[in-house]
């Protein structure tokens, strides 16, 4: 299969371009290397190009190219850049989103994978942990909201024009290659100041929970979503699991050795307080579920910050 990836030098990109390669697809890579890594990518066996979703050159590549399936993993990911700065979080998430959905629409992509989020719920009751996908969609954040927005214009543009997607509702991502900004970054903000002997924060009294998932298991579900007959719907990817901050830590001191030097500060604006998502939809119709657990991940997290 022919693949576009966008923001395919970003963390969660620089994972699936290898599973993808792995697995004998042809891959083009497109990122502004605005957050990605050029070197976080194999170094040959795809095409690159150093490009913004936003210009309108990239419709026209796109057009020519003739891809079979697009991921869509470019946007902007930070909560807290995108309470600062709703104008660029919406550029970025929904604008952007719109130049890929033409390029698809014109030249005939078969199916769009659209990487969406856990943020989309908002802060849910207790009750309705773990987190289902026929849930209310009540972001807290503009940055939830644009993921949500996202969504409600790919079930547009197939009821429209009869384009193909999968909407995968990620989870808190964590693994190697993982910068400090976006979703699941507390694991690499805090493994990397492990790794230097320094002190970490946690916003809030460490009680709060997120349910966290291997980045390599994000991009083996995202293969599944290529080749699943089950298309047009949202599937949540995660581990089922939630898991407090405080946990985390402990989870972090025993893989390290190290006694860690824990404060706390205020909670931060838009932060959700307990996250955790049913996966049965992923298990059943993509047939995937999480293979690496938290301690094994978070062990490859560590040596890979310890490394670097």
């Amino acid at each position: 299969m022919n693949v576009l990836v966008t923001g395919g030098a970003g963390f969660i990109g620089s994972h699936l371009v290898r599973q993808l390669l792995a697995e004998g697809h042809v891959v083009t890579v497109l990122d502004n290397l605005s957050t990605g890594v050029r070197e976080h990518l194999p170094a040959a066996g795809f095409t690159f190009w150093k490009q913004d979703i936003r210009d309108q050159v990239v419709v026209q590549q796109i057009i020519y190219e003739k891809f079979d399936a697009i991921v869509h993993l470019a946007a902007q990911t930070m909560v807290d850049a995108s309470i600062r700065d709703p104008r660029f979080d919406a550029d970025e998430n929904v604008m952007g989103l719109l130049n890929i959905l033409e390029a698809a629409r014109l030249s005939g992509v078969r199916r769009v994978l659209f990487a969406s989020t856990a943020a989309a719920y908002g802060d849910v009751q207790a009750a309705d942990l773990p987190i289902r996908e026929e849930h209310a969609l009540q972001p807290m954040s503009f940055y939830g909201l644009t993921k949500v927005t996202a969504e409600h214009y790919l079930a547009l543009y197939r009821q429209i024009y009869g384009l193909d997607y999968v909407v995968l509702r990620f989870a808190n991502v964590y693994g190697e290659r993982q910068g400090d900004s976006g979703e699941g970054g507390v694991i690499s903000i805090f493994a990397k100041r492990m790794a230097q002997g320094k002190d970490i924060t946690i916003f809030g009294d460490g009680s709060q929970t997120r349910d966290f998932v291997y980045a390599g298991d994000i991009a083996a579900g995202l293969c599944r979503a290529l080749v699943t007959e089950q298309v047009n719907r949202a599937y949540n990817l995660s581990t089922q699991t939630e898991t407090s901050l405080d946990e985390l830590v402990q989870i972090l001191q025993d893989i390290s050795g190290d006694e860690l030097r824990v404060s706390h500060g205020p909670v931060r604006e838009g932060d959700i307080y307990r996250s955790m998502l049913c996966h049965d939809m992923a298990v059943q119709a993509l047939v995937w579920c999480p293979e690496v657990s938290l301690v094994e991940g978070l062990r490859r997290t560590y040596t890979y910050f310890s490394k670097g």
